[in-house]
C-alpha cells in the first residue's frame, strides 16, 4: 500500500517538474521573439517622401451632353395657310436671314394690289382737287378786282357788276374744296396703312434663318391642326463651337464657378480630351425642383440639382450634338501648399499626460530625422485624391513615412529606408 502511494507520488512530482520546464521555456521563446520582433521592425526598410509645396487641386466630376450653341426650331402656324416651297435642303448651311420655306401668300398678294390700286386712284382725285382749288383760287383773285367796278355806259352790251357776295361765295367754295382735300389726303394715308400691314403680312409669309448654322431636320409633312404641330418643320442648329449642358447637386454647385477649368472626356472617344472652362452655374434649379431620391451625400434626404454650361474651347468639329459626356472640374490651384501623400497620416487616441486617453483623436505623421522616428500630431487642410495639405507639425523638405505601421513608434531607430519622389 505504502509502495503504490509513493509511486503515485512519484508521477505527481514528474508531471509538475515537465510542466514547470515547459512554461520556462515558453516564456523564454516569447522573450526572445518580443525582443526579435523589435530588432526586425528596427531593420525593416520603410518609405519616406519628402514634404514638399505643390498646387492642391480638387476635382469635381460631373457628366454631361454636347449641344449646339444656339438653334432655332420653326413650328407650322395653321393661319398661314399651306407651306407653297421650301428653299432649303437637310445638311446645307443657311446664313441669317436666309429664307427657309415660303406659305401660300397669292391671296394677300392680291389683297395688296387691290390696294395699291385704291392708293393711286385716291391720289389722282388727290391732284384733281388740286387743280380745282387752284382755279377757284384764281377765279377769287379776278373777282376781288371787278367788285365797285362801274360799266361802260357806251358799251352795247351790259355786264353784270361783280359784287362782295359773288366774292364770298367762291371763298366759301375754296374753304369747302380744301376741306374734301384734306379728307382725301387722309383716305390716302388709310390707304397705305392697308397697303403697309399687307406688306408685311406677304413678308412673314417667307420664313428666315435667325442664325448661321446648318438645317439638320426639314419635316414636309407636317399635318396641320389647329393647336399646331408638336415637331418642328425646320430645325437649325448654328455652327459655332459646341458647347455642354448638364446638372450638378447642389453640393458641387457652392463649389464651382465661372471661367474654372474643365477637362472634357466624350465617352465615344477612348483617352481623348478637350479643353474646357465652365460658362454658368444656375442660381436656379431645375424644372422639377431639383430632387433627387437616393442621392447618398451623408445626410440623407433629397438632393437639389442645379443647370451648368461649359464652353469648349478645343476643335469642335470631330464632336455631334448628343454625345455624352464626362467632366473633370479642376477646383482651386495658384497657391501652394506644404502637402503630403493621404497614406502618411493615421489617426490615434490622444492621450493625456498620465497616458489616459482623452476620448479624441489626433492625426499623426512619423517624421525621420538623423535615423530616428519622429511621432507629430500635426493640423491638416484642403486635400484632393493624393495630397492633404499640413498647415502645422511638419516642414518643407522633411521626410514622412508613407503607409506608416502600427508598430512604429517615436524614437525608433531606422537603419533603411526607401525614397520615393
Amino acid at each position: 500500500m505504502k509502495k503504490k502511494v509513493w509511486i503515485w507520488i512519484s508521477i505527481v512530482v514528474g508531471i509538475l517538474i515537465i510542466l514547470g520546464g515547459g512554461a520556462a521555456l515558453v516564456m523564454n521563446l516569447g522573450s526572445k521573439m518580443v525582443g526579435g520582433g523589435v530588432e526586425e521592425m528596427e531593420d525593416m526598410p520603410l518609405t519616406v517622401q519628402k514634404a514638399d509645396e505643390q498646387e492642391l487641386t480638387e476635382s469635381i466630376l460631373v457628366t454631361g451632353k454636347i449641344v449646339p450653341e444656339s438653334e432655332q426650331k420653326i413650328y407650322l402656324e395653321p393661319e398661314n395657310g399651306e407651306i407653297q416651297e421650301f428653299k432649303v435642303e437637310e445638311n446645307k448651311k443657311v446664313k441669317a436671314g436666309d429664307p427657309l420655306f415660303l406659305y401660300d401668300s397669292s391671296k394677300l398678294k392680291r389683297e395688296f394690289d387691290k390696294a395699291v390700286r385704291d392708293r393711286d386712284l385716291i391720289k389722282k382725285r388727290v391732284q384733281i382737287e388740286i387743280n380745282q382749288m387752284a382755279e377757284l383760287d384764281k377765279k377769287i383773285r379776278n373777282a376781288k378786282q371787278q367788285v365797285g367796278r362801274k360799266i361802260d355806259p357806251e358799251a352795247e352790251v351790259m355786264e353784270e357788276i361783280v359784287t362782295q357776295d359773288d366774292v364770298n361765295q367762291l371763298q366759301n367754295e375754296l374753304v369747302q374744296a380744301e376741306m374734301d382735300h384734306e379728307a382725301t389726303k387722309e383716305e390716302i394715308e388709310t390707304a397705305q396703312e392697308a397697303i403697309n400691314e399687307l406688306d408685311t403680312q406677304i413678308k412673314a409669309m417667307t420664313v428666315v434663318s435667325k442664325i448661321d448654322g446648318i438645317v439638320v431636320k426639314i419635316n414636309e409633312n407636317i399635318e396641320k391642326t389647329e393647336e399646331g404641330a408638336s415637331e418642328p418643320v425646320v430645325h437649325i442648329i448654328s455652327s459655332d463651337p459646341y458647347k455642354v449642358i448638364g446638372t450638378m447637386n447642389e453640393f458641387d454647385a457652392v463649389k464651382i464657378k465661372k471661367d474654372q477649368p474643365v477637362i472634357i472626356r466624350p465617352k465615344v472617344f477612348k483617352e481623348r480630351e478637350w479643353k474646357g472652362v465652365v460658362e454658368s452655374v444656375s442660381q436656379f434649379p431645375t424644372d422639377d425642383g431639383g430632387g433627387v431620391e437616393d442621392y447618398d451625400m451623408g445626410g440623407g434626404g433629397n438632393v437639389t440639382t442645379y443647370p451648368f454650361k461649359v464652353a469648349i474651347k478645343d476643335d469642335t468639329s470631330e464632336l455631334r450634338q448628343g454625345f455624352h459626356v464626362s467632366l473633370e472640374v479642376k477646383m482651386g490651384g495658384g497657391e501652394k501648399s506644404l502637402v503630403v501623400p493621404h497614406m502618411a497620416i493615421i489617426e490615434e487616441e490622444a492621450m493625456e499626460e498620465g497616458e489616459e486617453s482623452t476620448g479624441e483623436m489626433v492625426e499623426v505623421i512619423y517624421v525621420l530625422v538623423d535615423g530616428v522616428l519622429q511621432r507629430r500630431e500635426v493640423e491638416t487642410g484642403k486635400m484632393n485624391d493624393e495630397f492633404i495639405e499640413i498647415t502645422e507639425g511638419v516642414t518643407k523638405g522633411e521626410l514622412v513615412v508613407v503607409s506608416p505601421d502600427l508598430e512604429l513608434y517615436d524614437g525608433m531607430e531606422v537603419t533603411s529606408y526607401d525614397e520615393v519622389e
